[in-house]
């Protein structure tokens, strides 16, 4: 519980179902630790889902024994795109489909709505700063990060002396849209693989949910067309259905998977010839997974992941930690961050 007279930042994760919601207090101590979810319902619109983040904020400091006299500022998150300051697209999004949604400035009507300061973040750069501090401590501002989360797209962030690297319009660290080599990726025969985005070879185009619908798992049934996923109904659902394969080491799950993993690998490379970083964090899908295979993944991404003998000896690439609250922790350290002027 938060001390009487201290004071506490909030972080609000904003998600297609779900609100998460933590409380960090000025030591920067999180009041909870566990998952502490509301129903978002963003998509009956604005105005109903910033009402559901009040929710979210009001039962987080009833959870932790908070007042709300003593919340000092609000850290929010959403998926994307959005620009630096919480504008939803004006296309909307995956997550913000009602017209509402177009060029709604998610940030500015929280902040009137709760009449505390809001600091935004989408969710990819959210989580990457939780995984930049979880794992560095008191030692993250002298050290930089690069993070990959493998959802429904690839989402990520960059981070640099301890701080989002944000870019002119909000969007660095988009590493889905970095183009990888794929000389060696694909096997003789496979398709090139597409992006919602419009690029062709991007790395969401292999290393995402969409990536194996769309791209790798088309190509593999052929390979493997006696396969029980070829008589699944639908290809996203027998794309979701993946990863259970994976786990028990089945064939044709692991071509996709190593596929992903390598180019996961490559865009880390190019980080490394980029940004030089001292962390590779990776997140998603298959953190959530069994150890074997989880591990099996990241040593996968590790190998295909080409650093020179200096960089091997002072980077390390690892695993976001506690990802399901990584998003609303991250929201809330950005919002400490900058009460405290860092």
């Amino acid at each position: 519980m938060a001390h009487a007279g201290s004071w506490v930042v909030v972080g609000l994760d904003n998600g297609g179902t779900s609100n998460n919601a933590t409380v960090l207090d000025a030591s920067g101590r999180f009041l909870v630790d566990r998952l502490v979810e509301t129903p978002s319902l963003v998509k009956e619109g604005p105005g109903v889902a910033v009402e559901r983040l009040v929710h979210a904020l009001d039962n987080i400091l009833e959870v932790t024994g908070t007042s709300l006299s003593q919340v000092r500022a609000v850290g929010l998150d959403t998926p994307g795109p959005a620009s630096a300051d919480g504008v939803i697209s004006s296309k909307g999004a995956t997550n913000f489909v009602d017209p509402g949604w177009y060029g709604f400035d998610f940030r500015a009507a929280l902040e009137a709505r709760l009449e505390v300061p809001v600091i935004y973040n989408n969710d990819g750069n959210a989580a990457a700063l939780y995984a930049h501090h979880v794992h560095f401590g008191a030692d993250a501002w002298e050290h930089s990060s690069v993070s990959a989360i493998v959802g429904t797209g690839l989402g990520g962030g960059v981070i640099e002396a301890g701080q989002v690297v944000k870019g002119a319009a909000g969007m660095a660290g988009e590493l889905g849209h970095v183009h990888i080599p794929l000389h060696g990726l694909l096997e003789d025969g496979q398709p090139l693989p597409e992006c919602n985005c419009g690029f062709i070879g991007d790395a969401e185009s292999v290393a995402s949910l969409t990536g194996i619908e769309k791209n790798l798992l088309p190509y593999w049934l052929t390979r493997f067309p006696d396969h029980e996923l070829a008589r699944v109904e639908t290809i996203g659902k027998a794309a979701k259905l993946l990863r259970g394969y994976g786990e028990n080491g089945d064939p044709l799950a692991l071509k996709v998977f190593e596929q992903q993993a390598m180019a996961i690998g490559r865009l880390f490379t190019i980080a490394a010839n980029f940004t030089d970083p001292s962390a590779y964090f990776l997140g998603g899908g298959v953190v959530e997974a069994a150890p074997h295979f989880r591990e099996w993944f990241l040593e996968t991404v590790r190998e295909h992941t080409l650093l020179r003998e200096e960089q091997r000896r002072v980077a390390t690439v690892a695993l976001v930690r506690d990802l399901d609250m990584a998003g609303a922790r991250g929201a809330a350290l950005a919002a400490l961050s900058r009460i405290v002027g860092r």
